[in-house]
């Protein structure tokens, strides 16, 4: 247990892992504070404002697109450069933009397009910010603490999901759009304040300073993906089930607009609900650590989702609309915790940035996919329809993975051994 762990037993780089893994934490919820407030904003704004499926899938190509076109060369970045600075610039671009979409509203200039606009230029800060994110926290913690930690970071970010659309559903009834821009500019700020005391060690490859070409790197990061069984299967799964996951992700506020009212309360009950059930997950996945073989944690989680998806079409009743909402909530921890954690410990230190990068560019490449099918499908079949079908197919992907047998790593320590340098697990 970690209580029983000194830091004695740990090596230099890792003595003060604790004090640095919270203040990193701390600022990257900061952000995601700010971030979702101005993301729910805008959703509801839309939805509120539209209630149409192809405007919604306007808004959700703006937000996923930019972030196709910047991740590979963001996953490169994340392996050659700081990725400290990397996120730091993500997080000024981000308040930057949100800061001028605030004054063109306070000016009585409130166009759709401009919010899809700057949707897209925050969609390219986070491209940049995902891949220095999931592959700077291996280099402050203990390869056997990352699970834990990584459980902590997913129970924390539920309780910001249930804080976010509380707080942006308030500020929307009470108070004009542009407030919560201004919320998430100074989120973004104290972010990058906490993030500038934070010292992180150098990665493999920053610290060699090797002078190599920008496409030889990209090569060489989609070799290694191609010749990983580990990272190969997990990449497959994800095409499937973030394409067939699209209506219950992005249409579900549209159902509840169309067949339960169109209070912002129950927008906010269809959010709160979910990343309440998350919560638990969460908890339970801490006190649990998951299977040994990640795979079948996050074939649990899909399998999970795909029945309880399925009751959400199902029903018309709305208390137990929210009652499963809830409940699909719980497996969202098994599903993203154990992958990134998977990703974290069987993938080179040198090759991270480009691994979460092409995780990235896979989800921002099949999700819109399923917007441009479910969005205008959406405003010709009923959403319950589409709901129950995807979520159904689902369980496919999710049984084959949970019976996959994870490919061992000839690990020492957490560290990269030459075993691993040729294999790729």
């Amino acid at each position: 247990m970690e209580a029983n762990l000194g830091t004695s037993q740990l090596s230099p780089e890792f003595t003060d892992w604790k004090k640095k893994t919270a203040l990193f934490l701390t600022s990257q919820n900061i952000s995601l504070f700010g971030s979702m407030l101005v993301q729910y904003a805008i959703i509801w704004h839309v939805t509120l404002t539209t209630q149409s499926g192809s405007t919604m899938t306007v808004s959700i190509l703006s937000g996923f697109l930019p972030q196709i076109l910047i991740s590979l060369f963001a996953g490169v970045w994340a392996d050659r450069y700081p990725r400290k600075l990397l996120i730091i610039g993500a997080d000024v671009l981000t308040a930057l933009s949100t800061l001028v979409l605030a004054l063109f509203f306070l000016s009585g200039f409130r166009e759709l397009w401009l919010i899809f606009l700057v949707s897209g230029i925050r969609s390219i800060g986070a491209g940049i910010q995902m891949p220095a994110v999931g592959a700077l926290l291996p280099q402050i913690v203990p390869a056997e603490k990352l699970m834990r930690v990584n459980s902590l970071n997913g129970t924390i970010n539920p309780l910001i999901m249930i804080a976010t659309p509380v707080l942006s559903g308030a500020l929307l009834t009470y108070a004009r759009l542009e407030a919560i821009f201004f919320v998430d500019v100074l989120t973004a700020a104290l972010a990058v304040i906490l993030l500038i005391a934070l010292k992180v060690p150098p990665h493999p490859r920053q610290a060699l300073s090797v002078p190599t070409g920008y496409f030889d790197d990209l090569k060489a990061g989609l070799a290694y993906i191609r010749r990983s069984r580990t990272v190969r299967t997990l990449f497959i799964f994800f095409a499937f089930v973030f394409f067939l996951v699209t209506p219950a992700a992005f249409l579900t506020p549209l159902l509840v607009a169309r067949t339960f009212g169109e209070e912002v309360w129950k927008l906010t009950a269809n959010e709160v609900t979910f990343f309440g059930g998350s919560i638990v997950g969460g908890f339970i996945l801490m006190a649990w650590g998951g299977f040994k073989n990640h795979f079948r944690t996050i074939g649990l989680g899909s399998i999970m989702w795909a029945a309880l998806f399925v009751g959400l079409g199902l029903t018309r009743n709305f208390p137990l609309y929210l009652g499963i909402m809830f409940l699909a909530g719980v497996p969202m921890p098994f599903f993203h915790v154990s992958t990134t954690t998977l990703l974290q410990e069987k993938v080179q230190p040198e090759m991270q940035g480009r691994v979460f990068s092409v995780q990235q560019l896979i989800t921002n490449i099949v999700m819109p996919a399923g917007m441009l099918v479910f969005g205008p499908a959406a405003d010709r079949v009923s959403i319950q329809f589409i709901l129950i079908l995807t979520s159904a197919l689902m369980a496919l992907p999710g049984l084959w993975i949970f019976f996959r047998r994870q490919p061992s790593s000839q690990r020492s320590g957490g560290r990269v051994t030459v075993f691993d340098a040729v294999s790729g697990d």
